[in-house]
């Protein structure tokens, strides 16, 4: 497994300031990693009790023998995974409500690409962050796979995402989470939250709106894109994936997007 360095956050304690209602059952949350991860597990550890918040940051397939005490249901916790679908991990996400957060896949491609050339990532391929490739070909590394190292966007997405849809998983888009956060204050805004809530098996207390936004400040994550150096001397990229890498996308994975919502 790659080495991600991230660094602590003050969460705990913000937690503590507000009226905490304890778990009365498991949430599992689930992601592809680069999908908003840390962003949707923050915000809901503002409506946890910090004890409740299973520590280790995300389990993955590799080690999820060693964490499979976490699922005991007479824990309650709030549980962070990258898991694959499989029989496994089906049976013990079943013990769990079950929130699965997934990112338009191009916007995936290029949150990875960054994540992958900066200082907080640590692989057996850390030598595509020399210079030697250019921006459009660490999109097509992420689009088609680096051989033997790392799997594929579609590889990745079937797996981490479209085989959890099979199951009674409440899904959230990475977009819908930013863009209702920013119109925290609208009628719209509380009905999100309260549905994200519920599928969490917690309600929405009078103060919510101060709790997500605590939980959803940027600062608080160590892999937002402005807190991880990315090389930018080295590397420039855009702000939204080319329209060729688009078409890689749709090559590779046909109907993906549209699967998980997304039109273009």
């Amino acid at each position: 497994m790659p080495d991600i360095a991230i660094a602590p956050d003050t969460l705990d304690a913000e937690s503590q300031l507000f009226e905490q209602e304890p778990l009365k059952k498991s949430v599992l949350l689930n992601s592809i990693p680069k999908s908003g991860s840390h962003l949707l597990r923050n915000i809901l550890r503002m409506f946890v009790l910090p004890e409740q918040v299973y520590k280790a940051q995300f389990i993955q397939w590799p080690n999820l023998n060693q964490h499979q005490a976490a699922f005991d249901p007479r824990q309650k916790l709030l549980i962070s995974s990258h898991l694959l679908y499989s029989d496994r991990s089906a049976m013990l996400a079943n013990r769990t409500h079950k929130i699965l957060l997934v990112r338009d896949p191009y916007d995936w491609a290029l949150a990875q690409a960054r994540f992958f050339v900066s200082d907080v990532f640590s692989s057996n391929f850390d030598h595509i962050k020399n210079g030697s490739l250019t921006v459009d070909d660490l999109l097509g590394l992420m689009i088609f796979g680096i051989h033997q190292k790392s799997p594929s966007l579609k590889q990745q997405y079937d797996l981490y995402a479209c085989a959890w849809l099979a199951t009674d998983i409440y899904v959230v888009r990475y977009e819908d989470l930013v863009s209702h956060i920013k119109a925290i204050n609208t009628v719209e805004s509380e009905d999100y939250f309260e549905g994200v809530l519920n599928a969490c098996g917690i309600g929405i207390p009078k103060d919510w709106r101060k709790r997500i936004l605590i939980g959803s400040d940027r600062k608080q994550s160590a892999t937002a894109r402005e807190n991880i150096n990315t090389g930018a001397s080295q590397f420039n990229f855009p702000n939204e994936l080319p329209e060729k890498h688009k078409a890689l996308v749709d090559y590779t994975a046909p109907g993906l997007r549209q699967l998980l919502g997304y039109t273009r």
